[in-house]
């Protein structure tokens, strides 16, 4: 059979799940695109995690719709007339949810164990002289120069957002990842229900206070509408369709594409595209350890890569919902222009060809893949048929997405449980600038797994952000991901949509980069 066929199958015969739940119009049952199983969103960039961070946490300032920063904590600031002095000022009464107040020393904490993490935290150092609390309510910035993307920082919602949390956790090292979870957000993480593989609880906290303005993106009021949210981890598809359709969940995030005809028939269900800016799919090797520390071999790969092979087996036929792209920068955002389509022709015989002359010496190449993951489970089966093909030793090590989460930190060889290449998707609004996009930052062992390093990339990175306008940024943006793909430090692999389903007594889903929980509430 078809796996479309076996799926709606699946779907249409498994009974729902027993879920252990709270029962009434006050809980709101979720199914996550992949296991909760991180639950520190600054030692991991993973989107599973930074969607549970914003349950959890707040931040000082946060994105509207229009990508503009609004005060979120912070009731407001005040600049020098220099430029290099930041005054912010925290909003009365914010608690955490262990009834502490919120104080500028929990913020200067967070903030320096965040930027240790973030790469465009990483673009401010230069420039930090320091952070501390001038009082009880005041966090002061000394720069040595201005910065004038302060604000776009301090409100940046993507992956290692600059959450704040208590003095006391923020003192954790940021290479050690938290197990506690205290916030200040809408929701209170409920950690004697948490069960990874299983299930994650969110209590509404009563001691939040929400702003008054319009919800817009991450921005404005927050105001919880369930007292209750349970996040079920549901990995086999059928399974979630089946709970989905016989009411046993309210909202599955991330549908297989594969059952998205069967839950649009349904007529107590609905789907919307989550994302109108969409996601890109990349692949990341290893460029510490051999065969990938050598650029012929990573370009005999890229010179093999079809991206249309990746997008069927990952999105599937219908062509309106993926693209190919051959740019680092998304399309739909300031700098995509699509210079890298010679260098990944998609031809096999000349990816042979330039592995042979390579050097390539018959090293073991490891693929971890999430078997729990769809979407990105498919992208390492096609990458293993590629490599299988061109005569690469491969070996497909599939595991649940929480190991590859873990496992892709290490930095060992293959023989000492390390890995050779991994594939991800991401928002495309985490990838639209420099700033934000870690897929083009060339910072070695200190940037994203891979780590790729090339100081010409990093020097592109400061001309873009010292640039005095606009043509000058967009200039070196185009140069800096055409560097990118001659360097082979990712590959593009395609631009997607995902349409998200839920009942259609459920409301306030809106179109965002992430399934935010404010808004929603049942009708």
């Amino acid at each position: 059979m078809q796996r479309r066929q076996f799926l709606i199958a699946g779907a249409g015969l498994l009974a729902a799940p027993n879920l252990v739940r709270a029962q009434g119009r006050s809980t709101l049952r979720f199914v996550p695109q992949a296991d909760l199983a991180v639950l520190d969103p600054i030692w991991t960039t993973a989107t599973v995690t930074t969607n549970h961070g914003y349950y959890v946490f707040d931040t000082l300032y946060a994105m509207d719709a229009a990508q503009n920063p609004q005060p979120q904590m912070a009731e407001g600031h005040e600049v020098s007339p220099d430029g290099l002095t930041w005054r912010i000022r925290l909003r009365e009464g914010l608690l955490f949810h262990d009834n502490t107040p919120v104080r500028a020393a929990d913020a200067v904490a967070s903030l320096d164990r965040w930027r240790q993490r973030d790469p465009f935290a990483g673009l401010l150092a230069p420039s930090l002289e320091g952070i501390a609390a001038e009082d009880a309510r005041t966090v002061v910035l000394r720069l040595s120069r201005p910065f004038p993307l302060m604000l776009a920082l301090l409100a940046k919602n993507e992956a290692s957002a600059p959450f704040i949390m208590p003095e006391r956790l923020a003192a954790t090292s940021p290479t050690t990842a938290l197990k506690e979870m205290v916030g200040s957000g809408p929701y209170r993480f409920v950690a004697s229900e948490y069960n990874s593989g299983a299930r994650a609880v969110y209590e509404k906290f009563s001691g939040y206070r929400p702003r008054t303005e319009t919800p817009s993106n991450a921005a404005g009021s927050k105001a919880a509408f369930f007292d209750r949210i349970e996040w079920h981890i549901i990995p086999d598809a059928a399974t979630a369709a089946a709970a989905l359709r016989q009411g046993e969940v309210d909202w599955w995030e991330q549908p297989l594409p594969d059952l998205l005809p069967l839950l649009q028939g349904a007529r107590t269900l609905a789907t919307q595209i989550a994302d109108p800016l969409g996601k890109i799919a990349v692949m990341r090797m290893n460029c510490l350890q051999p065969p990938f520390d050598n650029i012929k071999v990573r370009r005999a790969v890229q010179l093999g890569v079809r991206q249309q092979d990746y997008m069927r087996a990952a999105v599937g036929e219908d062509a309106s919902l993926w693209t190919e792209s051959f740019s680092c920068f998304p399309k739909g955002t300031p700098y995509y222009e699509e210079s890298g389509r010679a260098l990944m022709p998609g031809d096999l015989a000349a990816a042979k060809a330039a592995l042979k002359a390579s050097g390539y010496a018959g090293e073991k190449v490891v693929v971890i893949s999430p078997s729990d993951y769809p979407a990105i489970g498919a992208l390492g089966q096609v990458t293993y048929g590629l490599l299988r093909e061109m005569g690469f030793n491969v070996d497909l090590q599939e595991s649940d997405w929480g190991t590859v989460v873990q496992r892709r930190a290490k930095r060992d060889p293959v023989e000492r449980g390390g890995w050779s290449i991994l594939h991800t998707t991401s928002n495309s609004s985490l990838n639209a600038t420099p700033a934000v996009s870690s897929f083009v930052r060339g910072l070695g062992e200190k940037g994203w797994f891979g780590w790729w390093k090339s100081a010409e990339a990093e020097a592109l990175v400061q001309d873009w952000l010292r640039a005095p306008g606009a043509a000058g940024q967009k200039a070196a943006a185009v140069a800096l991901s055409r560097m990118v793909m001659e360097g082979v430090g990712t590959i593009p692999l395609g631009e997607f949509f995902v349409r998200t389903a839920f009942n259609k007594d459920i409301s306030g889903i809106r179109q965002a980069p992430w399934p935010y929980p404010w808004t929603v509430r049942r009708s």
